[in-house]
Formats: C-alpha cells, structure tokens, sequence
C-alpha cells in the first residue's frame, strides 16, 4: 500500500505518543487540494473541504492556509471554521433537518446557506425575503455511492428538496422574492463514475431556466477514495475535463457566468491519515488466528457501520511471512476490522497500522466502554507535534454532575 509517511514515523509516533493513535500528514492534505486545482478551471470552480470528515483546528489551519475554502455541516463546525481565521465569504453551512434558529445564526454570520427543506425555505423568506442570497439543496432522485449509508441522493432520501416539488420550491421563491444564488445536489459518497456528476449538470440544466438569479451549481462532493490495494478512485482529471465544459455549456446557453462548487472530504484527508494500535493477544480457535487490538469500534467505527475496508498492515515486522489473521477489538460488542486478511507474521506488542484513517475515523470515536479517546498527532515539514491530547480518566467525568455524598 502507498504510503506518504515512513514505517519508522510511524513506529517512532506510536512509541512517542502510545496507542492507538491517529497520524496526520499534511503535505498530502495539500498537494490533494493542488492535483484539484490542476485539474479544473480556476476561473469556473471552487472546493469548499467538507469538514465533518476532521474538524480538529490544526488540520483546518493546514486547508485555509492551502487556499481552499469550507463546508459545514453544522453551526458548531462552522464557528470552528471562523475560530480557525477563514472569512464568512469562504466558509459554506448546509443545512440538513435543522431548527430554523441555527439557520439564522449562520445567516447573521454572514457565510453562505444551503437550506434544504420547503418547511424552512418559507420560513426563510417570511424572515429575510429578498434580502440574503442563499442556495437551495435539491434532491435529484438519482442512486449513487458507495452503499445506501452513503448515498444521499435516491428518492428516498431525507436530504434535500425533490426535483418533483419544483412548483412548491418556484411558489415559495415568487411569494418572498427570494434570492436563490445557488442550486446544490449531493448525491453520496464514494462515487467513482464520473457521470454521476454528470447526471447532475443534467438536472441543473433543468432547472436552470426557472432561477434566473442562480449563478452557482453547487455538485456537492462524495469523490471515491482508493482504499483497498490497486483500487482506483474517481478520475479526476476527467471528472475536471467534464465539468468544465458542461460550466462552459450551461453558462453559454443561459447568458450568465456559471461557477461550479464542490465540497471534498474524504478526498481531502483520508490518505493523509493513519491509525495505529498495538496487538494485545493472539488467540488460536480452529483455523481462525485473532489478532486482538487495543482498540475498537470506540476509536474506528467505520468497518462496523459501513462495511468499509482498511489496508492493514504489521509495521513491526513489515517484511515478515503474510499469515491470515481477524483482527478484532477491546470492546464489548463484535468490533472484527478485518477477517482472514493477509498479515505479516504478527507477535503480541506488534504495532499495526490502518492506511486511510484520516477520514471519518477520530470524528466518528466516542468513549463506548468508558475507554479514551486517542491522541492524535501532525507530521509537518518532517516535525511531528500533538494536535490532541489522549483523555484521561478527569476527561471522562468533566461534564457529570458530582455526587452528592
């Protein structure tokens, strides 16, 4: 498996700072920004990361000071964002199934909204009318990603506004004179056919000609990430070829500068991230050798809830004979990350690391079992620093009551 960042960082990260552990790189988070860039119009297209892959502040200092703008899922992610120093102007709040207070709160922000249901549309424009552009979240009816999980976009979704209330939608904008800036569809995550995307400029071509005031097709994001050996993400360069001229088209074709948005997460941060833990047991039954961890679905929970494969690989011992193991968790419930994977010999003490941890791995982590939360730690320009301390056990009573004795 590719990787930026050596077996002996790893190793000496894990024996600096304990396990598990989650290891960041931040020069991959930027040169994915960059190959982007390289590969869309600057002048058609901006990337806002999606953040609710990895909110901790040091990785948004990383993404700001690359240049790339935001995408927040919720208020709290959104004033992280402004704590970081990005401006409002760069800083995009979608909204899903949310109180219209927390609508409000962004407005008074000042960043970009993205609302999402009829219900606070109306109640947007009863409040602010014409005085507030905002986008609008369609939901396209079309299946795409990596699992029904994950996919955000089929006609039975909760996400966004269906295509087949566009009269209800148009109704709501013409009662209020409401500004609608911009036209946003997600489809899902792990989305490897570019035309899927595709599919998207489809709709918006569509739709188009009912929101004269439109200026941005937001395509959302949910590019696929190679996570096992030899797979294959999302072409990007044809993924930017297609756009471009499906932006060039439309703009052309309506008589007004059209910018294309997309909000990549996972494609953002999860090469750049590592998690590693140590084998506490191995324990023989029949054929099967598990390889018992100290971790579990507390710290990774993506196997569990998703299905989703990690590369796995023995850093102690990486030239070592492959041998199939399960490697399975501490917890109390069945927390297996992998069955009969081909291993390098394991010993008890073996660090063990899991490639494409950067996303969705520490933010998904809770204390299940009452166990802490790993520390997580940064190597940048060759210099390793910790971003987050482990908890302790103070940790996990600072937001209890005392008891009254």
């Amino acid at each position: 498996m590719k990787s930026s960042l050596t077996y002996d960082q790893l190793k000496s990260a894990a024996s600096e700072y304990g396990t598990p552990l989650y290891v960041y790189h931040a020069e991959k988070i930027v040169s994915q920004y960059q190959n982007l860039l390289s590969h869309f119009s600057v002048a058609n297209t901006r990337f806002f990361y999606a953040c609710k892959a990895l909110t901790n502040i040091h990785i948004l200092d990383i993404v700001k000071r690359a240049g790339c703008n935001i995408d927040c899922s919720s208020i709290n992610e959104a004033k992280l964002a402004l704590h970081v120093g990005f401006e409002p102007q760069n800083i995009l709040y979608t909204s899903n199934s949310v109180s219209f207070d927390e609508i409000c709160e962004a407005i008074y922000l000042g960043i970009h909204v993205n609302i999402d249901s009829l219900s606070n549309l109306e109640k947007f424009g009863a409040k602010f009318g014409a005085t507030y552009p905002i986008g609008v979240r369609v939901r396209p009816n079309i299946m795409a990603g990596g699992n029904l999980k994950i996919s955000t976009g089929h006609d039975k979704s909760k996400f966004g506004i269906p295509v087949t209330q566009l009269d209800e939608l148009k109704a709501i904008q013409k009662k209020y004179n409401i500004n609608i800036a911009t036209l946003h569809i997600h489809t899902g995550s792990e989305i490897k056919d570019v035309a899927v995307f595709i599919k998207s400029a489809d709709v918006f071509d569509n739709l188009l000609e009912h929101f004269p005031t439109v200026n941005v097709l937001d395509f959302g994001g949910g590019f696929k990430v190679p996570y096992q050996p030899d797979e294959k993400g999302t072409d990007i360069p044809l993924l930017g070829a297609e756009v471009n001229k499906a932006i060039e088209y439309l703009s052309k074709k309506y008589g007004r500068k059209l910018t294309a948005w997309f909000e990549p997460g996972k494609y953002m941060v999860s090469e750049s991230g590592y998690f590693i833990a140590q084998v506490n047991v191995l324990k023989k039954s029949g054929d099967i050798e598990f390889a018992g961890i100290n971790t579990g679905l507390n710290h990774l929970i993506r196997p569990m809830f998703y299905d989703a494969y990690h590369h796995i690989d023995n850093i102690s011992n990486p030239d070592g004979d492959k041998q199939p193991y399960a490697v399975v968790g501490n917890i109390c419930e069945t927390d297996t990350f992998a069955w009969d994977r081909e291993i390098p010999a394991i010993k008890e003490g073996n660090f063990l690391v899991f490639y494409n941890a950067g996303a969705y791995g520490y933010e998904m982590s809770s204390n299940y079992n009452a166990r802490y939360k790993p520390a997580q730690v940064l190597f940048e320009n060759g210099v390793v620093k910790l971003i987050s301390r482990r908890d302790t056990f103070e940790d996990l009573l600072l937001l209890q009551t005392p008891l009254n004795k």
